[in-house]
């Protein structure tokens, strides 16, 4: 055997051995980095100007930086006309800080609609943070819908809560009370933490339907365009990142959410991120 040769292959497989577990986790810290997601919808019923829509979910009450700059200056730089707030703002385990700072900001700037998730219901406090929430003046929504005039569109804008403590019944009649107040001439959103209810929402006509709740199933998976696991859809979860068609030609944007500190596992191909859309 030569020898040189010898300590050659050593070497590489000794760097190949450090440098694969230092990639990897670099990999993972990249993934706690926020990114902006945008995308643009073009709609019949927009007939003059546009809007802009911000849509931030599961954000957990993480740390983005002092005074959540990170993530704040990320949404200012997009100016967007609403800001849609869609379940898990805040977290069973962390205290509620970051997400005050956010809320308290974004109200100041935005008109901000909210609806919640299940970690506000684990939390037991659900109660106290729409209160909180509705004296900043944030408009919370449990199965109410409201009706804005931006730059010209007239939007519908409805949500409902988490499912976490009721029935299905309990659960549709939110749905049915918040589509009872729309009006077919104008433009149709829905403000939903779930994405896996397709089903259900396939039974209405909402123009655009808005969730989270996912975290692009936590890894995941570029070529599949599947998420490895997501709550409430198990494993290879379908509903978990991105614009979705549903049958009745609504259409579902599901936002890879903000949780980063706030879950056990790191994110894998799935950085955190605000969506913009542009309806036009």
């Amino acid at each position: 055997m030569n020898i040189k040769n010898f300590f050659k292959n050593k070497k590489a497989v000794l760097i190949a051995k450090i440098s694969v577990p230092i990639l990897f986790i670099l990999f993972s810290l990249s993934t706690w980095l926020p990114v902006t997601e945008r995308i643009v919808v073009d709609h019949e019923k927009i007939t003059e100007g546009s809007v802009r829509f911000a849509l931030v979910t599961d954000l957990h009450s993480c740390y983005y930086g002092k005074d959540q700059k990170w993530l704040l200056n990320r949404i200012d730089k997009e100016s967007p006309d609403i800001v849609m707030l869609g379940g898990d703002f805040f977290d069973d385990v962390l205290d509620d800080d970051n997400a005050k700072i956010t809320a308290e900001y974004l109200v100041s700037k935005y008109p901000c609609y909210y609806v919640t998730g299940n970690h506000e219901f684990w939390s037991h406090r659900q109660d106290e943070m729409k209160d909180y929430l509705k004296g900043i003046g944030v408009h919370v929504l449990e199965g109410d819908c409201e009706t804005v005039d931006i730059n010209g569109c007239i939007i519908d804008i409805c949500g409902v809560d988490d499912p976490t403590d009721m029935t299905d019944k309990q659960w549709t009649e939110q749905i049915d009370r918040a589509y009872a107040q729309t009006d077919d001439s104008h433009l149709k959103v829905l403000l939903t933490h779930r994405p896996e209810k397709v089903d259900k929402y396939a039974k209405y006509d909402f123009d655009l339907i808005m969730a989270g709740h996912a975290h692009a199933g936590q890894f995941f998976i570029p070529v599949l365009d599947k998420g490895l696991f997501a709550p409430d859809q198990g494993l290879m979860a379908e509903y978990v990142n991105g614009l979705y068609g549903l049958p009745n030609g609504s259409l579902m944007e599901v936002s890879r959410g903000l949780g980063r500190e706030s879950t056990p596992l790191p994110r894998y191909f799935n950085q955190p991120e605000v969506v913009i859309i542009d309806v036009e």
